[in-house]
């Protein structure tokens, strides 16, 4: 393994526990794509330092467990906004 994404690997880890984002919100921060997170946290970093893998696996479980509620709350927020502007159209 090349040193770049040994050091790259090691980043994102501490990001992610820094943070706790998810792999989507990492991705984003680092400029790659979320392919690359997933592979850099759950296939290179048990070989570089599989006390670091575990703490990260655990924040990624914690997100994976939760995404159905940001989805929801996503999905609230558009039609919030949504009904809200239908409303001042409907005003003018």
């Amino acid at each position: 393994m090349q040193n770049y994404i040994r050091k790259r690997a090691v980043k994102v880890a501490q990001h992610i526990l820094n943070t706790s984002d998810t792999v989507r919100q990492t991705a984003q921060v680092f400029g790659i794509s979320k392919s690359t997170v997933h592979k850099d946290v759950s296939e290179r970093l048990p070989r570089i330092s599989e006390p670091l893998a575990n703490q990260v696996q655990l924040i990624l479980e914690k997100n994976k467990a939760e995404r159905h509620i940001r989805g929801g709350e996503a999905t609230r927020r558009k039609y919030t906004c949504q009904q809200m502007e239908s409303a001042s159209r409907q005003e003018i």
